[in-house]
């Protein structure tokens, strides 16, 4: 019997983040080759329900989520992250934040910067060059988001030539197959998960796949006249409106099975193939590890083999708690 789900996650270094409403965790494979895992509370990261709304602001938590989670796994793989700079430290003591809260927020700014650079200033460029010979001003749109979607698909070829990009690519195809196999209704174990799909409806890939698709129709809507900086203005300023449209259409062909929400649905799933690869057995149990300490106890018993037991937790001040004392801690909490 399938079952209706809200988790999904991303890949880390070596490993996996899930989230499930409050529950967050991330387990990673050690160079020892034991899975390590941790659990962090999701209050800090609220997801709101309100329709449109929560496009916009789902999508800068789970930015900042995402940055949060990379930098945990590095910490448990047990990369050195070296001590705070002599700078770090006097800027944390003037903006009276902690360090790695800058960090996160500094990298945030970055990669907008570069998304916003790559995939909207140079497409825009780009098709101010060629409008003069076309005089449709939704061919003209229509064109841009041509390059755009050319250039996303370049980037996405380039980056997977990478040895350390494949890997990850194939601890996010083990993350697709975890939640696959769980709404099949299947056990999960390594044997099942590995039967089922890395392509997912709910994917991040399919999400800009949709931002840029809609970002099309809604642009057009803003013609083509003054000069480029403007109408890149006008863009960014419409782009939560983009996001918000593009995550409730996402939302809406996740919740329906049939022809017409495939069909809709089947370009998004095709360019999860460059984003995902085939995991092996070793990432398969890593990302059950983590998909598993995101259910309620009860529910874990019910869809986890007989007898399973989390991995390790290493939480921030507790080292070498175990998943199981973990979970006796939440389940009974101390007067």
């Amino acid at each position: 019997m399938s079952r209706k789900s809200v988790i999904g996650g991303q890949a880390v270094m070596e490993g996996v983040m899930m989230r499930g409403g409050p529950r967050i965790a991330i387990a990673v494979r050690r160079a020892d080759g034991a899975i390590a895992l941790r659990r962090i509370d999701g209050s800090r990261f609220a997801m709101s329900k309100a329709p449109l709304w929560r496009g916009v602001m789902n999508f800068v938590s789970m930015m900042r989520l995402g940055i949060e989670s990379l930098t945990a796994s590095v910490e448990l793989i047990g990369m050195e992250t070296g001590e705070p700079s002599r700078f770090e430290r006097w800027l944390s003591g003037k903006l009276k934040r902690d360090i790695n809260d800058i960090v996160t927020g500094f990298t945030m700014v970055v990669g907008l910067a570069l998304a916003i650079g790559l995939f909207f200033v140079l497409p825009s460029l780009i098709t101010s060059w060629l409008s003069a010979r076309i005089g449709s001003t939704f061919a003209i749109n229509l064109l841009e988001g041509g390059i755009r979607l050319a250039i996303f698909a370049g980037y996405l070829s380039a980056i997977s030539l990478m040895p350390d990009i494949r890997r990850f690519f194939a601890y996010h195809g083990a993350e697709h197959k975890t939640v696959n196999c769980y709404e099949k209704g299947l056990t999960l174990t390594v044997e099942n998960v590995q039967t089922c799909s890395t392509a997912h409806p709910r994917c991040g890939t399919s999400f800009l796949l949709l931002v840029m698709v809609v970002s099309i129709l809604v642009f057009s809507l803003t013609g083509w006249s003054g000069p480029w900086y403007g109408r890149l203005i006008i863009r960014l300023a419409l782009l939560p409106v983009v996001a918000a449209l593009s995550y409730e259409m996402l939302m809406g062909l996740a919740r329906f099975e049939n022809r017409l929400t495939a069909i809709i649905r089947a370009p998004g799933m095709l360019l999860q193939r460059m984003t995902t690869r085939q995991p092996d057995d070793g990432m398969v149990e890593t990302a059950i590890a983590a998909f598993a300490a995101c259910l309620p106890h009860e529910e874990r018993t019910q869809c986890l083999p007989e007898g399973y037991r989390l991995p390790d937790e290493i939480e921030p001040g507790e080292p070498g708690e175990t998943g199981a004392q973990a979970d006796a801690a939440r389940e009974n909490p101390a007067p």
